[in-house]
């Protein structure tokens, strides 16, 4: 009797590639009859929260560079989807909030989204959102502390109780320069207008 074949060390890898680049595929289809890119529902998504959020977590959260995350978020403002409102922890920073047109906005998308995401049956879709949340908390950081939902807590999150602290980041005591996303406060000039073009 044969003995089965041996899974090679990277099936778990090709297997997250897969299933992210199908589900990505899936997602981007649901979007654009939205009017919404990938990218835009990605620093979407946090604000949905009602909480505000420094730059520098969006772009973690967007998997996005901050100079690309800056330029988007400026369409999102153009559009009357997202504002800026200063740290009040931290004048030098800003923290971009949905506006109520914004909230709609995201309302009526992730309606599409939900409606638009296959099932993997009762429960299987909860076991595997927490399996994924293990994995990436584990693959991150092994001794990372977890959320009160058992999920890892983002970094860079704004907090009620004080500042803001994103590991690994530069002390604030110096002076502000333009290559720090969260210190550029926007020009409240600018008129609220534009399309959502990706660039």
């Amino acid at each position: 009797m044969s003995s089965p074949t041996p899974r090679r060390p990277d099936d778990l890898v090709q297997l997250l590639t897969r299933a992210e680049r199908l589900a990505a595929r899936r997602l981007r289809d649901v979007l654009e009859a939205e009017g919404c890119s990938l990218d835009a529902w990605r620093v979407l998504a946090p604000l949905s929260d009602g909480e505000g959020h420094h730059m520098t977590a969006l772009a973690e959260a967007a998997f996005l560079p901050p100079p690309t995350l800056t330029k988007l978020v400026d369409q999102l403002v153009d559009q009357n989807l997202v504002h800026r409102r200063v740290d009040p922890f931290d004048r030098r920073r800003v923290l971009a909030h949905l506006t109520p047109r914004g909230q709609e906005y995201w309302q009526r998308v992730d309606r599409a989204v939900r409606a638009g995401r296959p099932s993997l049956g009762e429960g299987d879709d909860a076991l595997l959102r927490s399996l994924l949340y293990r994995l990436a908390a584990t693959l991150e950081d092994p001794k990372a502390p977890d959320g009160p939902d058992g999920s890892p807590i983002a970094p860079g999150r704004a907090r009620s109780d004080g500042p803001s602290i994103t590991p690994g980041r530069a002390r604030s005591d110096g002076p502000s320069t333009s290559a720090d996303p969260d210190r550029s406060i926007p020009d409240w000039s600018t008129p609220l207008t534009g399309t959502d073009q990706r660039g």
